[in-house]
């Protein structure tokens, strides 16, 4: 069975007529606002490059006053990181430690996801009594489950 094809627009009716008119009309409208919204994605993009250009410069330039922030000495010579990390791995909170950064001048900011809360505090009080070091500042949030958290803590060198 062979439908009869008629492309001609002369053919159809004036109702088809309105309706493909309508439909052209939203298609290129949609097609504007995909394309206003792809260039506002590059620009976006290209402005987060740029500003990380210009931090990745900055912290080029600035390279020995942040390995001196993070090489406070402390207790034989030892980075405020490395004994962070060490201790953090004895109390047996390693795998919890996210991450670690510098923070201004002898300070080191760290991130525990789903610490254990009690050990957590213990490791805390063990490195100020025998490092010297010292909580500055800490946001501690529940991870979801009892006694677990989360925390962004920045600790200083006295």
């Amino acid at each position: 069975m062979k439908l009869p094809v008629n492309l001609s627009l002369d053919s159809l009716s004036e109702r088809d007529l309105k309706t493909l008119k309508i439909g052209a009309v939203l298609a290129v409208l949609l097609l504007i606002y995909v394309v206003f919204q792809l260039d506002s994605s590059v620009s976006s993009a290209h402005k987060r490059i740029v500003k990380k250009a210009d931090d990745l410069a900055w912290m080029q330039a600035h390279v020995a006053d942040l390995a001196s922030a993070n090489n406070a000495a402390q207790g034989g010579g030892q980075s405020l990181l490395v004994i962070v990390d060490r201790s953090a791995h004895e109390s047996g909170l390693g795998s919890a430690l996210a991450g670690s950064e510098p923070s201004g001048q002898g300070g080191l900011s760290v991130r525990l996801q789903k610490a254990p809360f009690d050990t957590m505090i213990l490791w805390l009080a063990r490195l100020s009594q025998q490092n010297g070091i010292r909580v500055d500042s800490a946001s501690i949030e529940n991870a979801g489950s009892p006694g677990l958290v989360n925390a962004a803590i920045v600790l200083r060198t006295d």
